[in-house]
């Protein structure tokens, strides 16, 4: 009998995987353990249900993984950061996908002020998302709001991607490497792309503007300390 605390069935599962993928394609591990040439860098939620390669079913070794609560990317995380640099300036990938998902937990959580613990201070980032755009938000339902959140949250940590050091510098030598915004559906298992790629460095204002202005403003007047902080990000 299994002792409860044992996990020998995630290793028996393990090892029925690993021998079923060596039947199907043989020499697979051997070669993938030479090297490591992935084309795509998906930075996704740590939510359990959204597994990077099955979702856009990759194998193993095609899509190098950066993964934390609510798929945020801000300047002052060198976690995030070194992986970009890693995957940009090493791995040489081509496409760096910032997806994120309907129904997030860590997006709800600052949209609606539900506190979450220690986890408050990282989600202050999505919060800041939420402030920042709340005249484009707070007018819609509350379902409407939870899924333009998701999105805007994407689409602001594309352009935090897009005017980090890492890529700014990878643009100026040619370098060619596209970041992509995508959003993913717990429903139906699948991506939307949020028309916000970005290729070079010109791109990157216009491209960030036109992906914000998809959500119209409340068509009633804002109060005028609203109207004077939604003209500050450049809308």
């Amino acid at each position: 009998m299994t002792e409860p605390n044992s996990l020998q069935h995630l290793i028996d599962a393990n090892h029925a995987w690993a021998e079923q993928v060596a039947r199907d394609r043989p020499g697979f591990f051997e070669n993938l353990a030479h090297q490591q040439t992935p084309k795509y860098l998906w930075i996704g939620c740590s939510d359990s249900r959204v597994p990077a390669n099955q979702v856009v079913a990759l194998a193993p070794g095609e899509v190098f993984v950066h993964r934390n609560v609510a798929n945020v990317v801000v300047h002052s995380d060198l976690n995030a950061l070194s992986v970009i640099q890693y995957a940009v300036d090493f791995l040489k990938v081509e496409h760096i996908m910032v997806v994120g998902h309907y129904g997030c937990g860590g997006v709800l959580a600052a949209l609606h002020g539900t506190r979450v613990g220690l986890a408050d201070n990282w989600l202050r980032h999505v919060h800041d998302v939420k402030m920042r755009h709340r005249g484009r938000l707070m007018h819609l339902c509350r379902h409407e709001q939870e899924d333009a959140l998701c999105e805007m949250n994407v689409i602001e940590q594309v352009g935090h991607i897009a005017t980090s050091t890492v890529l700014q510098d990878a643009w100026a030598r040619g370098q060619q490497v596209a970041v992509h915004g995508w959003c993913y559906g717990l429903k139906d298992g699948k991506v939307k792309d949020l028309g916000v790629t970005m290729t070079c460095r010109e791109q990157v204002l216009e491209v960030y503007r036109a992906a914000i202005k998809r959500y119209p403003r409340r068509s009633d007047p804002l109060p005028t300390e609203l109207v004077i902080d939604d003209l500050q990000d450049g809308d």
